[in-house]
């Protein structure tokens, strides 16, 4: 059998076990299994237990679970509704203020969790029934609130980036964190673009200011600068360190739980209880994880042991694409794959593919992994399969999923807008690991 052939029986069987409704972690396992079996026998399970073991004592993996633990005591603790009400103060009067309001809790909160599915329900629940209740569109609230939680897997800590950077060779997970500073804040600021744009075309998109808005003297101004104090001691023990250099992402993850348990015994939020239901969540969600990251690199070892990665690189090869052709191709087939089968699912599949096309090609790393980072976000916008619209979603029992996914495209188009700014403006992405 030729590694063509190895290649598509090896994606087409993952891809429908998937579509069977198998966890994604069930299907690669099948899948390896049977590839072991088939290319080397019963005695070759080794390489099974290598894998998994391998992943499970990973020191570059440990940052994962502290990740987690750190997002679910702040959400759990309910100190995030501190900083909701300090930055609802800090907008102050204006048209369409809780829009301003949604995209800069947004870009706190992803530096604080890291999880836009966390960040869309959080805010679905909170924010969005306000929003409706004052006047304010449905469409572009909810697009708002989509756009603003995507930004969490991009502004650091991010648990893609530590998982990618753990599947890919000789690059740093530091400056992947580092990387996606400049990109997020430069899809924020669209986003608000967007919505600024949007508002001044229809000002019957956003109500006019209420008048809690407009009671912003400078003891309220100084107040809610100082409820917000605690928050970024946690955000200056995770990405400080790392900025500094005096610190690894686990290091960092590590004093940013021991920053969020103190921030919320400063908000008087801390309790036994509290800090047991965080610690389950965080257990049960990085068992899932590490099962699959183990799962997709013995994957990537059966492809490469099959013949199929070093065939598809010599297929290339021969193609002699300019390369950027093959970045086009190479960003493209996960942004349509996407709308159809999970993202996370398609990154453990794509990476052992992508990463000898990138090498071969010589794009820069950095600036290709952020690239990637940023599309899979994407995916998780686009429909039909997108965990984030499934989020918003769940946390509005009254918004039809129709609704949610018409929502959705003009925030799709606002990010691939600015992921086409990165590629011309490579800069943005590179310059502060270069400099850090």
């Amino acid at each position: 059998m030729g590694w063509v052939e190895i290649l598509l029986l090896a994606i087409g069987s993952l891809l429908g076990l998937m579509a069977i409704g198998l966890p994604v972690f069930v299907a690669f396992l099948i899948i390896n299994a049977i590839g072991i079996l088939a290319l080397f026998g019963s005695r070759a399970f080794g390489l099974f237990a290598n894998s998994i073991y391998e992943t499970a004592t990973s020191d570059s993996l440990v940052a994962i679970p502290l990740f987690i633990l750190l997002g679910e005591i702040l959400f759990r603790s309910g100190s995030v509704d501190v900083l909701f009400r300090a930055i609802d103060t800090l907008v102050g009067r204006m048209r369409g203020r809780l829009y301003v309001v949604v995209i800069a809790l947004s870009t706190v909160f992803g530096a604080l969790s890291g999880s836009a599915v966390a960040v869309a329900a959080m805010l679905g629940r909170s924010v969005l029934p306000r929003m409706l209740a004052l006047g304010y569109d449905r469409k572009l609230s909810s697009a708002v609130i989509l756009g603003g939680a995507s930004l969490a897997p991009i502004i650091p800590p991010s648990l893609l980036v530590v998982v990618v950077g753990s599947l890919v060779k000789d690059v740093s997970i530091s400056g992947l964190l580092i990387a996606g500073i400049g990109p997020g804040l430069l899809l924020g600021a669209m986003i608000l673009g967007y919505v600024g744009f949007g508002v001044w075309r229809r000002p019957a998109l956003a109500p006019g200011s209420p008048a809690r808005g407009a009671k912003r003297g400078g003891r309220e101004i100084g107040l809610a600068l100082l409820s917000m104090l605690p928050f970024t001691l946690v955000i200056a023990a995770v990405m400080g360190f790392i900025l500094a250099g005096i610190a690894t992402p686990s290091e960092s993850a590590a004093t940013g739980v021991i920053s969020a348990v103190l921030v919320a015994a400063i908000y008087r939020r801390l309790s036994l209880g509290m800090l047991g239901e965080a610690l389950w969540g965080a257990a049960r969600l990085t068992a899932v994880i590490l099962v699959i990251v183990a799962s997709s690199k013995l994957f990537g070892q059966v492809l490469s042991f099959s013949g199929a990665t070093r065939g598809l690189v010599a297929f290339v090869t021969t193609l002699d694409l300019q390369p950027w052709l093959m970045l086009l191709i190479m960003m493209l087939v996960p942004f349509v794959i996407c709308m159809f089968v999970d993202q996370i699912a398609f990154m453990l599949l794509a990476i052992p593919l992508y990463e000898p096309l990138m090498q071969h090609y010589g794009f820069d790393p950095i600036w290709f992994w952020t690239l990637f980072l940023i599309n899979l976000t994407i995916g998780s916008l686009t429909p039909p399969f997108g965990y984030t619209l499934f989020a918003l979603k769940g946390a509005t029992a009254d918004m039809a999923i129709e609704a949610v996914f018409r929502s959705a495209w003009p925030v799709v188009a606002v990010f691939l807008a600015g992921l086409g700014l990165l590629v011309l403006l490579p800069g943005i992405v590179t310059l502060l690991p270069s400099l850090f």
